[in-house]
């Protein structure tokens, strides 16, 4: 089976259309891939490793604390290149123990490892041939640091592929540097041709790695000064392992296999498409020695469930010192998550997203049990005497704890109110307690309408929206949740109403967008009236404004409400945290 790598152009006419770049140009299957996806999408959670000479500096520069991550602290102190080289003799990991990283990613459940092997700073964590900014050359420690993690991965029976910066290198001259002009950057080092970059450094290291290492995959970052062109001239190299799994950060349009959600987590997934939220257990990916803003096990094994129930993956990072030692509370995290997986992971491995959407009383993984769907409950905050609503309008048959089968629970409905489970007892899980649910037939979801607050107004919240398209999603990086990452003219909003109190409404949207992408056009759509508006720029992402864009008379019924893009003059639409509609009174 040989591995076709697909870049995706947008033409002239905005029609995407597919390139193959396959040095054979055999297409693969659908059937091929899935095959070559297979263990990825069993996995479902894996460990990153953020490691290089930034662990030095650990944040900070000449006696004070840089702002932002702690790998980025070259380029955000804009630190000469001669000395931040000049850090690698600092750079010593004599503590470093493969087989103790490994089993601590094992145990707490991971079934795969993806490491630095180049950070933005240039620095290579194994012996490159076309530099000497690397850890043989560079440092005292002068070994190679893939080649023992990579076995003994391999040797336990996890999987492992390499992060590699591309485009970004703030050493080698050419180099992008984001934030600057191609060929420039603040040290005269940094002067150079980017092509020359690219075929200096970043394709003969790329070949380097896919021909020297047993590698499962291969994860691009940050496409800075990227076309299709350049790109097109590494993703050949991927041929070099046709079972390589690959992600959407190469540029020029190159898809990869993964969408690679950063920080956050989607609304709902992605539609058609195999994807993998990375994130950090405090503030920073490299280490930084003041971040102490650790997250507790409760939220990393939420945030696992919630990514697995809508379809994804959760590959979560540590920040190693420069001794080579994973910070304590990083272990004491992973081996609070272990504890659960080794109870739970059940509902987890091999799981698909559950057949509705995020529920208050927590989420739902599809699984199944001798033949039958299973549809497992992760419940986040169990409390005695509590009933549940599942949004299914089948029968019940079983519903029972995961971790003790004889522990059944009340059930009942099955009709329009959908399936009512009763809670009783002490959580069975601190963390998160799970419930194995049998129904009968294929599920079959009810929608919940929004409705009518008691003076008449209806508001479309971005938590209840349905969203349709690959790029939109809800986040809340900007405090309340908010429909953002609207970069798509063709990606649109929707919501089932009831509007029981007809009448005359004014439209407002609760948005927020920078001045220089403003002007969208958009139309609401609710039945046979709809009503038209643009997007003014408020200042920012996370300036949020009320914006009125009309009036919509509205009889009574059921609805589907659609908010569609007419016109797109800027990169996004705009950050939407809802539409009000308030009745107006004559």
């Amino acid at each position: 089976m040989k591995h076709t790598v697909w870049l995706s152009i947008v033409g002239a006419a905005g029609i995407a259309v597919s390139a193959s770049l396959s040095a054979m140009g055999a297409e693969e299957t659908a059937a091929e891939r899935d095959a070559r996806m297979a263990w990825w999408r069993e996995a479902k959670f894996g460990l990153f490793i953020h490691w290089g000479v930034y662990a030095v500096p650990a944040g900070n520069y000449q006696g004070r604390e840089i702002p932002g991550i702690g790998e980025w602290i070259m380029l955000r102190a804009q630190i000469p290149t001669a000395e931040y080289k000049a850090y690698a003799q600092h750079f010593n990991p004599v503590d470093y123990d493969p087989e103790a990283w490994v089993r601590l990613a094992r145990d707490a459940g991971m079934k795969y490892i993806v490491i630095t092997s180049k950070h933005h700073d240039g620095f290579a964590l194994y012996d490159s041939a076309v530099t000497d900014w690397d850890v043989v050359d560079a440092t005292p420690y002068g070994r190679d640091l893939l080649r023992p993690l990579a076995e003994a991965a391999h040797r336990a029976g996890l999987r492992f592929g390499v992060y590699y910066s591309q485009a970004q290198d703030w050493n080698h001259p050419g180099g992008a540097k984001a934030g600057f002009q191609e060929g420039d950057g603040w040290d005269d080092a940094h002067k150079g041709d980017f092509d020359e970059y690219l075929e200096r450094i970043a394709i003969p290291q790329t070949r380097e790695l896919l021909s020297g290492y047993d590698l499962d995959i291969f994860w691009w970052d940050t496409p800075t000064w990227m076309t299709p062109e350049r790109a097109g001239r590494l993703a050949p190299l991927l041929e070099l392992r046709p079972d390589i799994i690959t992600n959407n950060r190469l540029g020029g349009g190159y898809a990869g296999d993964t969408e690679t959600p950063e920080q956050h987590i989607p609304s709902q997934g992605y539609r058609n498409r195999d994807w993998e939220t990375c994130m950090t257990m405090n503030d920073t990916w490299g280490f930084k020695a003041q971040d102490h803003n650790w997250k507790d096990s409760r939220t990393l094994v939420h945030n696992l469930v919630d990514i697995v129930s809508k379809g994804g993956n959760y590959l979560l990072n540590v920040g190693p010192t420069a001794r080579g030692t994973i910070p304590e509370p990083s272990q004491e995290l992973l081996r609070e998550v272990g504890e659960w997986m080794n109870a739970n992971g059940q509902s987890i491995y091999g799981a698909q997203a559950g057949p509705f959407p995020p529920q208050a009383w927590g989420r739902c993984t599809l699984g199944s049990r001798d033949g039958r769907p299973l549809y497992y409950l992760h419940i986040f905050d169990w409390k005695d005497g509590d009933s549940i609503t599942i949004p299914l309008a089948n029968r019940p048959v079983r519903a029972s704890l995961l971790n003790d089968s004889e522990r059944t629970l009340t059930c009942t409905g099955g009709d329009d109110n959908g399936i009512q489970i009763q809670l009783s007892g002490p959580a069975p899980d601190p963390l998160c307690s799970v419930i194995a649910l049998e129904i009968e037939g294929d599920p079959t979801f009810i929608r919940p309408r929004v409705s009518q607050n008691s003076d008449g107004e209806l508001i479309l919240s971005a938590t209840t929206a349905e969203l349709v398209g690959n790029a939109i999603q809800v986040e809340t990086r900007y405090g309340d949740p908010n429909i953002g990452f609207w970069t798509r003219a063709e990606d649109s909003v929707n919501w089932p109403i009831r509007l029981s109190s007809p009448g005359r409404f004014q439209v407002t949207l609760h948005a927020a967008c920078p001045n220089d992408t403003a002007g969208s056009q958009l139309q609401l759509q609710i039945g046979a009236a709809s009503v038209q508006g643009t997007v003014p720029g408020t200042g920012g992402y996370d300036r949020f404004q009320p914006c009125p864009i009309g009036e919509i008379t509205l009889p009574a019924g059921d609805y589907e409400a659609s908010l569609s893009v007419t016109h797109m003059p800027g990169g996004a639409v705009m950050n939407l945290q809802h539409i009000a509609l308030t009745p107006i009174r004559d």
